[in-house]
């Protein structure tokens, strides 16, 4: 008998962590909230905050922006598009949620910690490994870069447009 309680306890708790994990949407929503909840009142398109960082290290902000990519393994990170070609990476404050690997094109809005952070050679080449590249792109990852980085206490996602 102790053992089939220890089991459903086990199921209990994997389904709830699941659930934690899934995001926040309402039957019929237009969009879905991951970890803390936010609004989209103030939020700046990302494509501002390389200009409005100049000379600042850190700063909390509330942004939105278009994802541009996302972690193939689990979610456990984005990226956004900073124009001119860059991008820059958001990731999710104590690895508590994950994005939808399928998510690249919809909108977003983000509230969280903004700061130039440089990524080393193998967390480049780590995020290159999780984001699918080809053996070959990955060895051409050879320096650190110095970029602007997104820590992200919550999310919201519009849902996708119909095609």
């Amino acid at each position: 008998m102790k053992k089939v309680l220890a089991v459903c306890m086990l199921v209990v708790v994997a389904v709830l962590g699941v659930q934690a994990q899934s995001g926040k949407k309402t039957k019929g929503a237009k969009e879905t909230s991951y970890g803390a909840p936010i609004t989209k009142d103030g939020a700046v398109d990302v494509k501002l905050m390389p200009e409005k960082m100049k000379g600042q290290p850190a700063a909390q902000v509330k942004i939105t922006g278009k994802v541009i990519s996302v972690c193939q393994v689990k979610g456990c990170w984005m990226t956004a598009d900073l124009g001119n070609g860059k991008t820059m990476r958001i990731r999710f404050k104590d690895y508590a949620f994950f994005m939808p690997k399928d998510c690249s094109g919809q909108t977003f809005y983000a509230e969280g910690k903004i700061s130039w952070d440089t990524t080393s050679i193998a967390q480049l080449r780590h995020y290159a490994e999780d984001a699918g590249k080809s053996k070959e792109e990955i060895e051409k990852i050879t320096e650190p870069a110095v970029e602007l980085v997104f820590l992200a206490d919550g999310v919201i996602l519009e849902a996708k447009k119909p095609e």
